[in-house]
């Protein structure tokens, strides 16, 4: 008999200790500030890297002009071991994603990774005198301006056309 009791009390003890445990994290839970808003964006400041681009690329660097405040540089990056590509990604005011991408790297290879696979559709436009192709794709859009001094322009992203061509437009080389 003394050998029940001892299990009973053991089972007993081992019910209060995780009811203890469980109460000590439920306070810390409730104690602990939750924030479920979508963290801030932060903007980052691309000069350094645009001027280092424009030095090293065998072609002529673009980046945007003009564009509204309310759109946030968010990434940027210059690789010139890999075919000089240039890289300039914003967050609009409409919480939508619009990335620069350049290139002397072989066009349909290049076009294909920064567009994640999105289509030519065989529509152009002309923006600034320029004649830029249509790509849909399931994630992103884009277009596209091919050949142009030895590169290959893609202004791509989830946004609209309306807001690729904005981007586009933007577009300057010095």
């Amino acid at each position: 008999m003394a050998g029940s009791n001892s299990m009973r009390k053991s089972a007993r003890d081992m019910i209060l200790s995780l009811v203890l445990v469980g109460l000590a994290a439920g306070v810390v839970w409730l104690f602990i500030p939750h924030d479920d808003s979508e963290p801030e964006i932060r903007r980052v400041d691309y000069r350094v890297e645009l001027l280092t681009a424009r030095r090293a690329a065998a072609y002529p660097v673009a980046a945007p002009e003009g564009l509204p405040r309310s759109w946030k540089p968010t990434s940027v990056r210059f690789q010139g071991e890999e075919s000089d590509a240039w890289h300039l990604g914003y967050h609009t005011s409409a919480g939508e994603y619009v990335a620069l991408e350049q290139s002397a790297a072989k066009r349909m290879a290049f076009i294909d990774d920064v567009t994640q696979g999105a289509e030519n559709t065989g529509a152009t436009q002309q923006i600034d005198g320029r004649t830029w192709t249509r790509y849909e794709g399931e994630r992103y859009d884009a277009l596209v301006l091919e050949g142009t001094e030895g590169s290959t322009t893609v202004v791509t992203g989830s946004a609209s056309f309306g807001t690729l061509t904005k981007m586009a437009q933007s577009l300057r080389t010095e």
